[in-house]
């Protein structure tokens, strides 16, 4: 497979003005023929059961708890990749001994071949020629731009919540399409936006909308009840959709998705972890579906590596106190008293031996090791922060215990709590990201949210994809290039089964923000060597 029609760097060519107006000229008419009624959104972002009192103690599983749906996504693990993909070879080393140039520094140079497996994929990386300070919003643009009438203009539509509960999010995703569409959209792209009101419901009749439109993609919707939803739709009308969840059950059939699986990032800090000697796992995770999503991602996990999980332990995602879950993982009430015990043995010997031991004891809170090297807090924002600042209170030591996180942790001001200091999560390499965030508050005046570069690379790709070089393919084979694409978190590739596969850097959590220990591979048949 030739790459000429994934390489967008034959746009750098033009005149920067034309750069940026040309592809506005699409972009406007795209909202003047959406027909939405007014921007609204989906379902909320995590689906939760009803808390139980369960408290539970190690799975007694076996390895096998790793399910067949995860093989493309290897539990052994993240890296190397899937050996039944062309790209893919042996196991080896983690991504951090991937040799190779810094990503900002490949990103800038035209990839040679790059629809073969092992190429550096085409870059996302920003293409305009203005400074940030200098560039204006797309709203200041729209008045001065005359619609397109071409019959042969590539229509793509956007899907996203624009009113509602996650409209917010919503606007700041098509802002990140918006940017997008200047920096890699020819002349005769045109993205329509169209709203999913809030409900399934409404995802497909917007889907319906776009398709009536004469859309070749639908990107979006952002959440999973909407993605399963709009599904049939665009199957029947042989459209692919290219959606935002991270539910891997809705992937499939001609639909992909580009979020964050969990499970990719369980593998990755899995492995990074026994690759520095760690053997004994345990995890605290809230007692809901995305709970139980994890901890059968880590528990197969940490059975590939060869690791005992040795302790797992729920906690109400509702309540207000959590000390209950944390007191019982760290088995303080047996630990403190056996400490009482000893103390109580000591204090009626007065030789000098029994009173340096009682000193010891004096400053100890327990006696007894805990059963596990590594633990993994599967939660993020204030539950986090509450579940950490216990960690200590029960004697569960993060200069003993490497506390592990999940994408959750990839946020700013991760470490304000101490005890997270250390810690190690999975996330995208943050250097393309830094760039985005940049041009972004450049044009918008503020930072964008952490998804936003889910709605940017998305339509990215759908403007490469229609420029290919004999005509604009979307087929599953242009969606599914094994080499991939290089975005703004680095590199990703859709398979066929629907689900994303990215390369993952193991971030260490610092005062000022996280630093990357183990970087992110650069090409997909590196991080397979």
């Amino acid at each position: 497979m030739t790459a000429s029609y994934l390489n967008p760097f034959y746009f750098r060519a033009l005149p920067w003005p034309l750069a940026v107006l040309l592809p506005m000229l699409l972009f406007v008419a795209g909202c003047q023929t959406s027909n939405i009624a007014s921007w609204g959104q989906e379902e909320s972002v995590q689906a939760t059961r009803p808390p139980s009192e369960a408290t539970r103690r190690p799975v007694a599983k076996a390895p096998a708890a790793v399910r067949q749906p995860e093989q493309l996504f290897n539990p052994v693990p993240e890296y190397p990749f899937p050996t039944s993909l062309p790209s893919s070879s042996t196991p080896s080393s983690p991504a951090s001994s991937l040799p190779g140039p810094a990503p900002e520094q490949a990103a800038l140079v035209p990839p040679q071949g790059a629809g073969e497996p092992g190429q550096p994929p085409p870059s996302f990386l920003k293409l305009l020629t203005r400074p940030p300070q200098d560039a204006k919003p797309v709203e200041a643009l729209r008045s001065s731009v005359p619609a397109p009438t071409s019959g042969d203009i590539v229509r793509v539509a956007l899907l996203l919540p624009l009113t509602g509960a996650n409209a917010k999010l919503g606007q700041a995703m098509l802002n990140a399409a918006q940017l997008a569409v200047f920096d890699f959209a020819g002349k005769k792209f045109e993205l329509l936006t169209h709203d999913t009101k809030g409900t399934p419901a409404g995802a497909v009749r917007a889907a319906q909308l776009a398709i009536g439109d004469g859309a070749a993609m639908l990107l979006g919707p952002l959440l999973s009840a909407s993605t399963r939803a709009v599904s049939a739709a665009a199957r029947a009308a042989n459209v692919p959709v290219v959606a935002f969840s991270s539910d891997r059950s809705v992937a499939g059939g001609g639909t992909y998705t580009l979020g964050f699986l969990p499970s990719a990032e369980i593998n990755r800090i899995v492995f990074f972890a026994a690759s520095k000697g760690v053997r004994r796992f345990a995890v605290l995770a809230p007692d809901s579906v995305y709970g139980e999503t994890i901890v059968n991602a880590y528990e197969g996990a940490v059975a590939a590596q060869g690791g005992i999980l040795t302790q797992v332990q729920f906690y109400d995602p509702f309540a207000s106190d959590f000390s209950k879950a944390v007191r019982s993982l760290a088995n303080y009430g047996a630990r403190r008293e056996t400490l009482l015990e000893q103390r109580k043995k000591l204090e009626g010997k007065e030789d000098e031996v029994s009173q340096r031991a009682l000193k010891r004891l004096d400053r100890l809170q327990t006696i007894g090791e805990l059963p596990f090297e590594a633990l993994l807090v599967a939660d993020g924002g204030k539950r986090l922060q509450s579940i950490a600042a216990l960690l200590p209170f029960y004697d569960i030591d993060p200069k003993k215990v490497r506390m592990l996180g999940t994408g959750q942790w990839d946020v700013p001001g991760i470490g304000a709590e101490p005890a997270l200091i250390g810690g190690w999560y999975a996330a995208p390499s943050p250097t393309a990201r830094g760039d985005f965030e940049a041009a972004y508050k450049g044009v918008y005046g503020k930072a964008p949210p952490r998804l936003a570069t889910l709605a940017y690379d998305a339509t990215a790709l759908a403007a490469v994809l229609a420029r290919a070089e004999g005509g604009p393919d979307f087929s599953a084979k242009a969606i599914t290039v094994p080499s991939g694409f290089w975005g703004r978190d680095g590199i990703f590739r859709l398979l066929p089964n629907g689900l994303a596969q990215r390369g993952l850097a193991v971030m260490k959590v610092g005062r000022r923000g996280g630093e990357v220990i183990s970087r992110a591979p650069e090409t997909f048949q590196a991080a397979s060597r």
